[in-house]
């Protein structure tokens, strides 16, 4: 008896399951082509380039040829640290300004560069300089001198849809040019890098340690996201990897080219998360948003009209669960950005608009500081329980991440004296090697050992 199967069921089977490195697949089936993902690869894989690093390390690693190791949860090598030696690094880049020469990768990619080369499909091989960098977002553009250039179409992220189909092109490994297919598993996912401002991606297209900074593509060859991390406890791929959206990575990009530097919103107010337990504490009747413990005197809040006791539910039409998901919501938008927001004022749904300030980035640095609170910005807060000293940001990395401070904490006492403002914790720390931080973390205390 023969079985009559349709030409899509084929198609869906053959894309599914894969075929035999060994067989052929036929050209026509029903006397209708195959449908394939090749012109879209045509089309892109021009723009994406290989990169490699030369940097200066102390100690060996098991991944020293990808930077993308951090985020695979691989300890480093536990061999002893040796004199400073040179390492070469892969990962991958995508061209979006063919004119200028600019180039989209991620920041782990170039961090601690001393040279950088890239190499297009063709295998040529151009020097490259770092234009600026993003830590917190995981984002850099590089610029190459060059003539001739491919660059890609940039397509809108925000409309992505989960079970869209997108391709990942890059330099896994070492490889070179290198194509996997998958779909968009989901969308908005945080909690991946902790310090830093999120709305990853998540896709099921093969991502590996090289793939860092390479382009993932949608159906119309357009670049919608840039691969950055995976989640596995080998380094390899397992089905869940993930991408800084194209219009975070655009957003970053146009601000370094313009201005050299990311000019990051601020709202301007001090937030603690509202849940079910904390709204009926306090009466409230929604049972998810940020509660405003308080507002920055002249801040993009005050202006907005915003108050203590304020509960912010949505901003720009995303929903707020939390204080960590308006901290990301609005971190990820330029200062002067307009914004629009929900909020509740006792049983009252309000709506105001917000034009955010600039996040000064030298507000209060940690390496101004002590040394083992480099890589963390503080700016002075006025919350629930009085006056402290509220990190506002933390670089990956860094030694105030190592030691366990995070974007939101405030810091109320150092070596059992009270820390009101920014000018207290420079006189306290100054003076002593081993700081012990008293620190409200949410609705906890705990105490932080800084060396």
């Amino acid at each position: 008896m023969t079985h009559r199967v349709s030409l899509s069921k084929i198609v869906l089977l053959l894309f599914l399951t894969g075929t035999s490195s060994h067989a052929a697949l036929p050209e026509r089936i029903n006397n209708e082509p195959l449908p394939s993902l090749a012109p879209i690869v045509k089309m892109a894989s021009p723009a994406v380039v290989n990169i490699r690093v030369s940097q200066t390390v102390e100690s060996r690693s098991p991944f020293g040829e990808d930077p993308f190791r951090r985020f695979f949860g691989i300890p480093d090598h536990p061999g002893a640290s040796g004199a400073p030696r040179h390492i070469a690094s892969a990962g991958s880049g995508v061209i979006i300004d063919a004119k200028n020469g600019y180039i989209l990768t991620n920041h782990h990619v170039v961090e601690n560069a001393d040279e950088i080369q890239i190499s297009l499909l063709d295998d040529e091989v151009l020097d490259a300089v770092v234009v600026g960098s993003d830590a917190a977002t995981d984002i850099a553009v590089i610029k190459v001198d060059a003539k001739n250039l491919t660059e890609i179409a940039i397509g809108d992220s925000t409309n992505l849809q989960v079970g869209d189909f997108v391709i990942a092109i890059g330099n896994p490994f070492g490889l070179g040019h290198t194509v996997t297919s998958g779909i968009v598993s989901a969308l908005g996912r945080t909690g991946i890098s902790r310090d830093g401002y999120e709305d990853f991606i998540q896709t099921d297209a093969s991502i590996n340690p090289g793939n860092s900074g390479g382009a993932l593509v949608n159906m119309r060859g357009e670049l919608v996201g840039i691969n950055s991390a995976i989640i596995s406890g080998s380094g390899g791929n397992v089905g869940i990897g993930f991408a800084v959206p194209s219009s975070i990575a655009k957003s970053i990009m146009r601000q370094i080219i313009d201005f050299g530097e990311v000019r990051r919103g601020l709202l301007g107010v001090s937030i603690t998360t509202i849940d079910a337990q904390n709204a009926k504490v306090i009466g409230a009747t929604v049972e998810n948003g940020a509660l405003i413990s308080g507002v920055e005197p002249g801040s993009a809040a005050e202006k907005a009209g915003l108050k203590v006791d304020d509960i912010i539910t949505e901003v720009n039409g995303k929903r707020i669960i939390g204080a960590s998901e308006l901290r990301n919501t609005i971190g990820l938008l330029g200062s002067g950005d307009k914004v629009n927001i929900s909020y509740m004022r006792g049983d009252k749904t309000r709506k105001t608009t917000a034009t955010l300030d600039r996040l000064v980035a030298n507000q209060g640095e940690g390496n101004d500081i002590h040394p083992g609170l480099a890589g963390a910005q503080f700016a002075n807060s006025k919350t629930t329980i009085g006056a402290g000293v509220e990190v506002t940001a933390v670089e990956p990395g860094s030694p105030a991440a190592q030691r366990g401070l995070r974007v939101g904490d405030v810091i109320t006492a150092i070596n059992r004296r009270a820390v009101g403002n920014l000018e207290e914790l420079q006189e306290l720390a100054k003076n002593n090697d081993i700081l012990f931080l008293l620190v409200a973390r949410g609705d906890r205390a705990i105490m932080l050992q800084i060396r």
